[in-house]
């Protein structure tokens, strides 16, 4: 029966889900910004009279965008609000966190695994994942790519949604029919919500486009959306709930936090005695704080050295034990 196993990682928490060898769905949740979930008195900083709409500024510095506000809260006022969804980054700006008023107690916005035991799933802490499958999942956030039999998914996280699309030598109805079941593994893999929008081949027959819906809809069984049925053009358009930053989203905001992070993971792995030598891109390791690397100092009872590389590719840093 799958399992949902979490690591708490250097800068960040991870989570799988895993059947025997194979990894379902994941979540990455990095312990910054406002997140699903928090409570917290925030001050009203703007809002036009009787609008139920407003801009407060949490504890953090961090502003959300409110709604559901009552009339009588003015602005200047303090008010108790609940985090309902991240800011998302996008190209050039940042779209602001929600919030809504709330009369719970105040409380820290739940970790990866107090959510998933929230919505009824067991989470088990682990030291280590008994699978290799976490860098495969974070390859195919670096790359944007991942690919199945017959062809390959394109990702494109942008500010209106997260398109995918789809390319193959296969003739196109074939070609659609192959990508359905990678597009809803993809989908769980790197935990995309929000707008969603499929980029199909053209599939002229109507039975053709029908086939594809049906798939798809078999597919995503279990998968909380509402859907389009596939158009002429063949693009369909999924709408999910965004209750958090997608993997596929942490990378692409932040290529070189994941790789510092990512780095850190390989080196708390190695087994064996001596030092640790960690290799990557400057900007990787100027990523890496000193209390980071403290932290890893820490749990692996090793020193730490590092060496630089240009022509590393962010994500390709490595760590090995060398003699002190």
């Amino acid at each position: 029966m799958p399992e949902w196993l979490v690591e708490r990682g250097i800068g960040e928490d991870r989570a799988i889900l895993l059947d025997g060898e194979t990894i379902l769905a994941a979540r990455l949740d990095w312990p910054e910004g406002l997140k699903t979930g928090l409570i917290e008195d925030a001050r009203l900083v703007s809002r036009t009279a009787g609008s139920p709409r407003a801009t407060a500024r949490f504890a953090s510095g961090e502003e959300a965008l409110v709604s559901r506000l009552p009339r009588t809260a003015s602005e200047g006022a303090t008010i108790r609000l609940k985090v309902t969804r991240p800011a998302v980054a996008e190209s050039g700006r940042i779209k602001l966190a929600h919030a809504r008023p709330t009369d719970e107690p105040v409380r820290p916005a739940p970790t990866v695994a107090e959510s998933l035991r929230a919505d009824g799933a067991e989470a088990q802490i682990v030291r280590r994942f008994p699978v290799a499958g976490w860098e495969d999942v974070l390859a195919d956030a670096f790359t944007r790519q991942t690919a199945f039999a017959g062809g390959s998914l394109l990702l494109s996280p942008t500010p209106a949604m997260t398109l995918i699309d789809i390319d193959g030598a296969l003739p196109p109805a074939a070609l659609a029919s192959a990508a359905v079941r990678p597009i809803a593994d993809l989908l769980r893999r790197l935990d995309i919500g929000g707008s969603i929008g499929i980029d199909f081949p053209t599939l002229p027959a109507k039975a053709d486009r029908r086939a594809v819906d049906e798939a798809l809809e078999d597919a995503l069984t279990g998968w909380p959306h509402e859907r389009t049925a596939m158009n002429g053009f063949g693009f369909v358009q999924l709408v999910t709930r965004l209750e958090r930053v997608s993997i596929l989203h942490r990378v692409a905001q932040a290529p070189t936090g994941a790789a510092a992070r990512l780095l850190l993971r390989r080196a708390e792995a190695l087994e064996g005695a001596g030092a640790i030598l960690l290799t990557a891109h400057p900007a990787v390791q100027a990523r890496i704080t000193p209390e980071w690397q403290d932290e890893l100092s820490r749990r692996t009872g090793r020193e730490i050295r590092w060496a630089t590389d240009l022509g590393l590719a962010i994500e390709a840093g490595h760590a090995q034990l060398i003699e002190r």
